[in-house]
């Protein structure tokens, strides 16, 4: 089997990790810290700053691909992305490894229609503008035959692993799993897409390995949106906590609380996502590799089953 490197060990790179280790191959992780919550066979675990360009070169020297999983904390995006994109970038050209960077849907800003990939990055936030940028410097030096790049762009996680970024996670589950209400974002009957955080892995090492799907952003398999409301009502009724209720929270408490957290002053920028339909459309790469989007079955039984193994 091969090396991989991935950046980065939240969900995502986790979910990576343990899909490359699970198909045997030798998998090196890059975090801040080096210390993973649960070390894992096969599995080397590296500290060292992503940003840093010697350092992450010199990591993944002998790499077949490089997963780029990693990303600052939202309040620090516009001054830390664009140097762990060089990085990255950097990494891919001086070691000859496949660069896979994990992308969102922020770069294509509010639209109208479902997201294909097609769209252009046309986001005037600032988080949204340097995702962008990040995948524009990627693909150019593609582009240029200095490096091998591909991006893989997910909506919001959701699944076993996901925690405290997940608007499906530990904002609603543990709440539903007692029968209490469930507090939302923007319009609880709005249709949104929620992709799936097994998929996500299987998607990242699926186009690594696919020589034809470099050069150009692929949208992760995804089922079919559904609301907010309809989600907490799979997941309760899965849970067996019977219906619960849904409230929007109040836009006047939420600008208040962002007076107070980093956090949901940020999310000011994105908050177009939740009051309009966001919805993906990923059959660009249905028809062109073998990932599929896991059943929404699956997907709720799975979650709930996670959830209740913490509590």
């Amino acid at each position: 089997m091969s090396f991989h490197l991935v950046v980065g060990h939240g969900p995502a790179g986790a979910a990576t990790t343990r899909l490359l280790a699970e198909q045997g191959h030798e998998v090196r992780v890059v975090t801040r810290t080096g210390r993973p919550a649960a070390p894992a066979d096969g599995v080397e675990h590296l500290a060292l700053d992503a940003s840093d360009p010697a350092r992450l070169a010199e990591a993944a020297r002998g790499a077949v691909a490089i997963h780029g999983c990693a990303a600052p904390p939202l309040p620090q995006w516009a001054g830390r992305w664009p140097a762990l994109a060089s990085a990255l970038c950097a990494a891919a050209e001086d070691s000859g490894a496949v660069l896979v960077m994990l992308g969102n849907l922020y770069g294509y800003g509010p639209v109208d229609r479902p997201m294909t990939e097609d769209l252009p990055l046309a986001a005037t936030g600032p988080k949204g503008r340097v995702r962008a940028a990040a995948w524009e410097q990627a693909r150019a030096l593609h582009e240029a035959g200095r490096i091998r790049a591909v991006e893989v762009r997910a909506c919001d996680f959701f699944g076993p692993g996901v925690t405290d970024g997940g608007h499906l996670a530990s904002r609603a589950v543990p709440a539903l799993l007692k029968g209490r209400p469930v507090a939302v974002l923007g319009d609880p009957d709005a249709p949104h897409s929620w992709t799936y955080l097994p998929d996500v892995a299987r998607a990242m090492v699926e186009v690594a390995a696919e020589e034809s799907a470099w050069g150009r952003p692929w949208h992760v398999p995804t089922a079919p949106a559904l609301p907010v409301r309809t989600m907490v009502e799979r997941l309760a009724a899965e849970a067996g906590t019977g219906p619960v209720p849904v409230r929007r929270l109040s836009p006047v408490l939420l600008g208040a609380a962002g007076l107070f957290s980093p956090l949901l002053r940020e999310l000011r920028e994105t908050r177009y996502q939740f009051d309009r339909p966001f919805v993906i459309d990923s059959s660009a790469y249905e028809a062109a590799f073998t990932v599929r989007a896991t059943p929404l079955d699956e997907q709720v039984a799975a979650t709930v089953a996670w959830w209740r193994e913490r509590s």
